[in-house]
């Protein structure tokens, strides 16, 4: 168990603290005094209650010396993605047409933390309304990636994957409508759990409705069942929320793997994938056998030119509805990128839509008939490296933008079924890549016990952070 707080898992922590062997005063202070050096060059969190955190430090103090947590993350720090509103904190959206108003209403997932004595201490950064798989605003300016801070950390839980990696708070919660809690977590070598959608309730609704979903993000999957614990409960202000299931997260990891069928992928289609992830999640793949499991190379039940057709109609035909939130003379403060892709939406038909949700209906099938016959599958969570910061895709084979970077995540988006991202392994410029594992509907506890099983059997000894930012 490491001594040096900033760099504890939750589950750490929560040990620490039964042991008085440490505090959480004395963990948030630690972190505080990480977030002070750290932050102002990663840029990954922009608000940051060093007063209301410190409160709530001493109060869970007093609990824990008690012998009365209200859970084991009592005590335990969390950032929030800018997207997911927190009483009293503005909502910004990682935009520059939006205001410092006071949240007056809170999201159900932050509400289950505080009720289980966390420590909401903190304000991540976000692509603008989510909308691309990096972090850079307008707003706020670039968000880097601890590993190497001319690199990406993915977005657009960008902010959040980058400072549970640089030991800024221990998890995280963040928002994953097309692989952004996965995107950030392989970039920054985390665990990132998209569940089941309606799994983790979620108000108010997300622009983009139905794709997204809120996650965990943290170091281990012990952590991300200690937050599935808490934040996996019904709640009636989701019009989607899955009734609970009266599983217990933590339990359920130590479970074994009783030699279940395992299928791999590791190419959606013709798409360019990095030779170094290509070389990592096969390794992975072959951990799996090792680990008793029947893995079978298998080719997607679906097409991802499909698919991601379908998804960029579902996400830009959202995106659109900006440009009526918002007065037309205002529209040059959005991100570029976020401009085009909201007038390309107003661009669509009704014929394009209802296309693109038989699509979906059909891919979901697919999916469905798929987990019958397989328990879960394995692929890369992405198909490059971090790339340069600042970039919104990075530089294909061709000298061209690869706009085909991220196939493997939103498949899941589309078709509500969970998906996890793990760490594998560092590329050979010490950057961390990232295994997606996904199984069936409902089959949340599962991928983190597929999760928590690989990272037993292939241990990787990640260093917390680079020598630069210690």
């Amino acid at each position: 168990m490491t001594t040096d707080l900033t760099q504890a898992s939750a589950a750490e922590l929560g040990k620490l603290y039964a042991k008085g062997k440490a505090s959480p005063v004395e963990a948030m202070t630690a972190i505080l005094k990480r977030v002070e050096v750290v932050n102002p060059r990663l840029n990954a969190l922009c608000l940051v209650d060093v007063e209301a955190a410190l409160a709530a430090a001493k109060d869970s103090e007093r609990r824990w010396r008690k012998d009365k947590p209200l859970s084991p993350l009592d005590g335990v720090p969390v950032s929030i993605k800018e997207l997911v509103r927190v009483k009293g904190w503005p909502v910004r959206m990682g935009s520059k047409l939006t205001d410092n108003t006071p949240s007056d209403t809170e999201s159900p997932a932050v509400t289950r933390l505080r009720e289980a004595g966390a420590i909401v201490f903190a304000q991540s950064t976000s692509s603008e309304y989510g909308h691309k798989g990096v972090t850079h605003t307008p707003l706020h300016g670039i968000t880097r990636n601890p590993w190497n801070m001319e690199r990406t950390p993915g977005g657009s839980s960008g902010g959040a994957g980058a400072a549970v990696a640089a030991g800024m708070g221990p998890i995280a919660i963040g928002t994953d409508g097309g692989g952004s809690v996965r995107l950030p977590s392989s970039f920054s070598g985390l665990v990132g759990l998209k569940a089941t959608f309606g799994r983790i309730p979620a108000w108010p609704p997300s622009l983009t409705g139905e794709l997204s979903n809120t996650g965990p993000m943290c170091r281990t999957a012990l952590d991300a069942a200690l937050m599935m614990n808490v934040i996996a409960k019904p709640d009636p202000l989701d019009g989607w929320s899955l009734p609970p299931d009266d599983v217990d997260y933590v339990k359920a990891l130590k479970g074994k793997l009783k030699k279940p069928r395992v299928a791999f992928v590791l190419r959606m289609g013709d798409h360019p994938l990095d030779i170094e992830v290509a070389a990592l999640v096969t390794k992975a793949a072959k951990r799996f056998e090792k680990m008793g499991c029947v893995v079978e190379e298998v080719e997607a039940p679906t097409d991802y030119r499909t698919t991601g057709r379908a998804f960029v109609v579902h996400w830009l035909s959202a995106l659109q509805r900006l440009l009526q939130l918002y007065p037309e003379q205002r529209h040059g403060e959005f991100d570029e990128s976020l401009l085009a892709g909201a007038q390309t939406g107003l661009k669509f038909t009704l014929q394009d839509l209802i296309n693109a949700q038989i699509v979906r209906r059909e891919a979901t099938i697919a999916w469905n008939v798929f987990f019958e016959k397989y328990d879960f599958l394995l692929t890369p969570t992405l198909a490059v490296q971090p790339f340069e910061v600042g970039l919104n895709a990075p530089m294909g084979p061709d000298g061209k933008p690869n706009l085909q970077w991220s196939p493997y995540t939103y498949q899941f988006n589309l078709s509500r079924h969970p998906a996890i991202s793990v760490p594998c392994g560092l590329s050979r410029d010490g950057l961390p890549i990232g295994l997606q594992i996904a199984s069936g509907h409902y089959q949340d506890a599962l991928v983190l016990r597929a999760a928590a099983r690989y990272a037993e059997a292939d241990p990787l000894e990640f260093p917390v952070l680079p020598e630069s930012l210690k």
